[in-house]
């Protein structure tokens, strides 16, 4: 007999008996669903880690300038500290890039023309000229950075005005900065040049009836020269063991001279990277952010004059380099 619970008490309801089909269905939900979870783990590990993202609303995700792929920027000097400056206001631009330093001037170039690098910058266009005309690399200025000025300076004399007619004036002897110096003599009114001149101007091309008679010496002995000269093309590295300054000179390149054009240093890219928007946006924030100006004006000791030349204008220069470097033979 079975007994009877008191009265108000709950009844005691056995559980239901759970069936063999339903047994089956469960189990078989449960290892689906540890089966997913372990894919979706695996898939975690295994999944590349986010990049570090660029900063700037209009950061590039993908391609050129983006953190899996920078800019690679050739240069000789990049512990300089405008390129810290200039690297992170790239970085605020969306856009990130590697400076890469080179031990010497004839490195970054090559590197360039193999595809090493997307970009370099650490040239005047004199020398890209003769860079091109000697390999057949076809590298090209997209924008220009600045002029650093070759300078006339003189003990005796506080203008170019008062040297007078017949006197002399020193300048170095070695063939480029030779060259640059008469150029400079020139636009300063002191001599002629048969021809008009050019990057390879000689001693042989000034004209008879020019102002001053010019001697050429060794750079490092125009400084010492002063006292027996009337002036001296100085350059940049002498005039601080001078005791001078770039603000003592008083005659320099002219940035708006055409003759002075081909001593602009530029931003150089491959020829079919010239229309590249990256590049061209980099060339913009150098000549742009006045924080990297700054930098570049404090590290060149005050001589750097900033220049936004045409890239057209840049492109012509560069052509006649090459085509004079190859008449010369």
């Amino acid at each position: 007999m079975s007994a009877t619970p008191p009265a108000g008490a709950n009844p005691v309801i056995a559980p239901p008996k759970k069936s063999r089909t339903g047994l089956i269905v469960g189990g078989i939900i449960v290892a689906i669903a540890a089966i997913i979870a372990a894919v979706l783990i695996i898939v975690n590990i295994n999944a590349p880690k986010d990049a570090p993202a660029a900063e700037g609303s209009n950061a590039i995700t993908s391609g050129l300038g983006s953190p899996e792929q920078p800019v690679r920027i050739g240069t000789v000097g990049a512990s300089e500290p405008w390129w810290t400056t200039f690297k992170g206001a790239a970085l605020e631009e969306g856009i990130s890039i590697d400076v890469i330093d080179f031990a010497s001037y004839p490195e970054p170039n090559p590197a360039l023309a193999a595809g090493d690098l997307d970009l370099n910058q650490f040239q005047h266009i004199v020398y890209l000229g003769e860079h091109n005309a000697a390999t057949g690399d076809d590298i090209v200025p997209i924008g220009a950075t600045a002029i650093y000025p070759l300078g006339l300076y003189s003990t005796k004399y506080g203008s170019v005005e008062e040297i007078q007619a017949g006197d002399t004036v020193a300048i170095p002897d070695d063939p480029s900065n030779l060259a640059r110096g008469l150029l400079i003599l020139q636009s300063a009114g002191l001599i002629t040049l048969e021809g008009g001149g050019s990057i390879f101007s000689t001693l042989d091309e000034v004209s008879a009836d020019s102002k001053v008679t010019v001697t050429t010496l060794d750079a490092a002995l125009t400084v010492t020269s002063l006292p027996d000269v009337a002036a001296a093309i100085i350059n940049n590295d002498f005039v601080t063991d001078a005791g001078l300054t770039a603000s003592d000179a008083i005659a320099q390149d002219d940035p708006s001279d055409p003759n002075a054009l081909p001593y602009v240093n530029i931003w150089a890219a491959n020829a079919k990277d010239k229309d590249n928007e990256v590049l061209l946006k980099l060339v913009e924030i150098y000549q742009t952010n006045q924080d990297v100006l700054d930098g570049v004006l404090e590290t060149s000791g005050g001589t750097a004059v900033f220049l936004k030349t045409a890239v057209a204008d840049l492109e012509a220069s560069l052509e006649k380099v090459i085509a004079d470097n190859k008449a010369q033979g």
